[in-house]
């Protein structure tokens, strides 16, 4: 994740315990991009402060489960622009916070990576999950 998302997960999910869940997340080794931060307190975390494509790219050569990136910034962008973004689930909420621009959503300037839609799910709230693998072409 990059500092933003960290600094809003991590106060968080380190204060909750005892379900599932939060046990899961708490326990999970955590990657974070960033520059700025210098002593995560949250537990199990790693700062990748330098070349973040180099990093992640050797993470996803080791042996385990899935890389599950949260949050939707210059990260996501640069992963996909280095191909290293094997599927997104975007979460459509029904409604709209605050203010931005074009280049606060998913448009950036250029080629990005190619998706196929593999599946969606709508939740009872409205919020619809859209799941799109890399394309194989």
């Amino acid at each position: 994740m990059g500092r933003r998302t960290y600094e809003a997960f991590a106060p968080v999910w380190s204060a909750r315990s005892g379900d599932p869940v939060s046990d899961r997340m708490n326990a999970l080794p955590k990657y974070v991009v960033a520059t700025t931060l210098t002593d995560p307190q949250w537990h199990n975390t790693t700062v990748l402060d330098h070349d973040p494509i180099a990093a992640i790219g050797s993470l996803k050569q080791q042996p385990g489960a899935d890389i599950v990136q949260y949050g939707f910034g210059p990260l996501s962008h640069a992963l996909m622009s280095a191909g290293l973004l094997d599927e997104l689930r975007l979460w459509v909420h029904p409604f709209f916070v605050g203010t931005g621009t074009a280049s606060d959503l998913l448009y950036r300037a250029g080629s990005s990576g190619s998706f196929e839609l593999a599946g969606s799910a709508s939740l009872g709230s409205g919020i619809v999950i859209l799941t799109y693998r890399r394309s194989s072409s």
